[in-house]
């Protein structure tokens, strides 16, 4: 397997997307319920003119979301950055209001913008946030527009020409076309990846209007069926507490509905997919779930042994979230930087994968706790965001660990 492309590390595929948080926008909640994120129909957007939208980004209430949660965290995290995703056409500069602003932010954060392909008729893909406390969600209205038309076979091409280590494809369950044939189109996508060398990620997200409410039912989610196919074939896949459930309530059956001890439903979660969705492919592969306090990991190595789920608990959680949208993002952006650090250990199995989880611990919180207008700022380079991982020190505040980070060298350095 070549591990030496002489290409970007990673390239993140899928779900270009603006969010806009506004303390008025109580409609996201009246279209997807409190704390629900849903793709909502094209006659329900609100009309906003681009005039409205562009204010918007000027005055802060806008963040780039999606690939523009991870991109820029992995790259101040010293890797090569690339994206793939669609943006809407428009007056500013050739793009739409929200694909402008998208755009400027991955350049700004060093991100390789190469693969940006121009949408000729479908808008950036748009979401309205209510903002709330920063312990509660909500609603998540998202309107796809241009993700909805992603072609796995332009992205192919831009594969072949940015030979990257990592494809990264977010939100399995969010782009009508990506999702096409049941979810086989992105398995047969993940395959092609990996038999060029890849490592591929996979990810999804609350895809329901009322995830209390499915998880008290143990009702399942269709979308979570997308992942039928896809499973056997990733080699990473990590999604929180609660997405777990429902996908095993999904893929399983009702039976799995949720009890009270959480430990047992996140290690029986990993369990089912090692069983379910792991083969005799020779390869590793990593599944995990995130959780309010950490996370827990499963791994296969090559030669077939298999891990028991284990569970990490971060050491960096202590302070004041300020927004916890794009947290299961900035912890995967972690991961994957550890991941892409390590390529030849994790190839071989014998990567050390609770710090790659700790890892992951340690970019989530310095994100949800950053200021919105620089969610990124807390992030420093592979090297001393490792010399925080190996100190084992749990930090008491979130200002002791910004001062421990600050004495090793400035943001991104």
């Amino acid at each position: 397997m070549d591990t030496n492309r002489m290409g970007v590390d990673v390239l993140i595929l899928n779900t270009g997307v603006v969010d806009f948080r506004r303390e008025d926008f109580e409609f996201a909640d009246a279209l997807v319920g409190v704390g629900g994120l849903t793709r909502c129909k094209e006659k329900d957007r609100p009309d906003h003119s681009q005039e409205q939208l562009a204010q918007w980004t000027r005055e802060g209430f806008a963040t780039a979301g999606g690939c523009g949660n991870a991109g820029p965290v992995m790259a101040r995290g010293g890797l090569k950055v690339a994206i793939g995703v669609n943006l809407g056409k428009g007056d500013y500069d050739g793009l739409d209001a929200q694909g402008r602003f998208f755009y400027d932010m991955m350049v700004a954060g060093g991100v390789d913008v190469s693969a940006v392909l121009i949408h000729p008729h479908l808008p950036t893909g748009t979401t309205y946030i209510h903002q709330k406390g920063s312990q509660e969600r909500g609603g998540i209205a998202y309107f796809p527009g241009a993700n909805d038309d992603f072609d796995f076979e332009l992205f192919k091409a831009a594969a072949e020409r940015l030979k990257p280590n990592i494809v990264y494809y977010m939100y399995c369950g969010l782009s009508e076309r990506g999702d096409g044939n049941g979810g086989r189109d992105l398995a047969e996508f993940v395959k092609w990846c990996r038999g060029r060398g890849i490592v591929t990620v996979v990810d999804t997200s609350t895809l329901t209007a009322s995830p209390a409410e499915m998880i008290r039912t143990g009702e399942p989610v269709a979308e979570y069926r997308l992942l039928e196919p896809v499973l056997p074939e990733v080699d990473v896949f990590f999604v929180s507490a609660d997405e777990a459930t429902m996908i095993e309530n999904t893929l399983r059956g009702p039976q799995s509905r949720r009890d009270s001890n959480e430990h047992r439903n996140n290690r029986r979660f990993l369990d089912f997919l090692g069983e379910r969705f792991w083969g005799r492919e020779g390869r590793t592969r990593l599944f995990g779930v995130t959780f309010s306090k950490g996370a827990y990991e499963k791994h296969v190595q090559p030669d077939g042994q298999v891990s028991a789920a284990a569970r990490i608990e971060s050491r960096f959680m202590a302070g004041e979230v300020v927004d916890l949208v794009g947290a299961g993002d900035s912890f995967r952006a972690g991961l994957i930087t550890y991941i892409g650090r390590n390529l030849e250990a994790f190839n071989n199995g014998d990567m050390n994968f609770a710090e790659a989880v700790q890892m992951g611990n340690l970019f989530a919180a310095l994100y949800i706790k950053s200021p919105l207008e620089d969610r990124h700022g807390g992030i420093r380079s592979y090297d001393k965001m490792l010399k925080v991982v190996r100190s084992g020190v749990t930090y008491p505040s979130f200002d002791a660990l910004q001062d421990v980070l600050h004495q090793w060298g400035p943001s991104g350095g």
